[in-house]
């Protein structure tokens, strides 16, 4: 890391730190170095710092007070002289658009429980997103899940820390019933799974962990046995704002026709092009939609970077009209 970036994340973290200890006026050093996710030595160099900021003209009442003896004696912070710094960092345009989409597919997959607490969240949001909140409109969260009973019988058993009884419609062995240890929820590509080591009731299945789709569990029932520790537990589930962050650029090159990409979907840059068209940047994290938004475009698309990235789309789209050519007839198509 840089020095630059380095510098940068201290000041945002002293400029959120300040309104947190006025809240908190004898905190210990260890939890707040926990909180903001530092060792207690960084936290000591960070107040340090802050001990030598405040208004202009640097006299003893326009500076920061910390009692620094309690911080390194006793181990707990009290910071006075800092009400112009009282109130949080607000959210930028670009935070908060992930931020509100993230809570919608949360939202998809939550039990009845949390989502007076999540629309509360949203609609704190929605005051202060400014134009991101359009661009957040336009979006389509469509997330495959399950309905809200087999929803609110996994979140309960999750948060008591005890098994479920499920009704599972396989793919390949059809529908089966499994007494599991709930674990986490994860998202991926569309799709919500629970992850949870099953011993199956069934006949012919063996125990071990499982990734269950929700849009595939018929019911989920909570039973009074407590969940039991599992060696090889799954990692946790990648965040969806990581995901997002590192997902692929991608650069198109739209026809007129098919301009209106840039008004649905949130893009990183646009530039005209001579005809009426534009050139796109945007970011992409699930392949599948990405292939049916190429197909849907048909030839008012261009993929220009990365090379290859259209590369599946194409060919399926070969593939569909040599079978319509052998169904019909290269006479017969339009």
């Amino acid at each position: 890391m840089s020095k630059r970036a380095t510098a940068k994340d201290q000041v945002l973290r002293l400029l959120s730190l300040v309104p947190y200890l006025q809240r908190r006026q004898g905190v210990r050093v260890a939890e707040v170095a926990a909180e903001f996710g530092i060792t207690p030595k960084q936290l000591e160099k960070d107040l340090a710092v802050l001990y030598m900021c405040g208004l202009p003209g640097l006299l003893p009442g326009d500076l920061i007070e910390i009692d620094m003896e309690g911080v390194q004696g006793e181990g707990v912070i009290f910071l006075s002289n800092a009400e112009f710094l009282a109130r949080p960092l607000r959210f930028t345009p670009d935070e908060v658009l992930p931020l509100i989409l993230g809570l919608r597919t949360l939202r998809e997959v939550a039990g009845p429980d949390a989502l007076p607490a999540i629309d509360g969240a949203l609609a704190k949001l929605a005051t202060v997103a400014g134009d991101s909140a359009e661009v957040a409109d336009r979006i389509r969260i469509g997330v495959r899940a399950a309905g809200e009973p087999v929803r609110d019988a996994i979140s309960t058993a999750l948060e008591a820390g005890v098994r479920l009884r499920l009704t599972y419609d396989s793919p390949s062995r059809g529908r089966t019933t499994r007494l599991v240890d709930p674990h986490s929820l994860r998202m991926q590509d569309g799709s919500a799974y629970l992850e949870a080591w099953s011993d199956p009731i069934d006949a012919g299945s063996e125990e071990g962990w499982r990734s269950f789709r929700l849009d595939r569990i018929a019911a989920a029932e909570v039973t009074d046995e407590p969940s039991q520790e599992r060696a090889g537990a799954p990692d946790p589930p990648e965040a969806w704002l990581d995901r997002l962050s590192a997902a692929a650029e991608v650069v198109l090159d739209l026809a007129p026709p098919a301009t209106w990409v840039a008004e649905y979907y949130p893009v990183e840059e646009t530039v005209p092009t001579p005809g009426g068209g534009l050139q796109v940047r945007l970011r992409v994290v699930d392949p599948v939609w990405f292939r049916g938004l190429l197909l849907r475009l048909g030839a008012d698309v261009r993929v220009l970077s990365p090379p290859g990235a259209g590369a599946t789309a194409a060919a399926e789209a070969t593939a569909a009209e040599a079978q319509y050519a052998a169904l019909f007839g290269p006479e017969d198509q339009a």
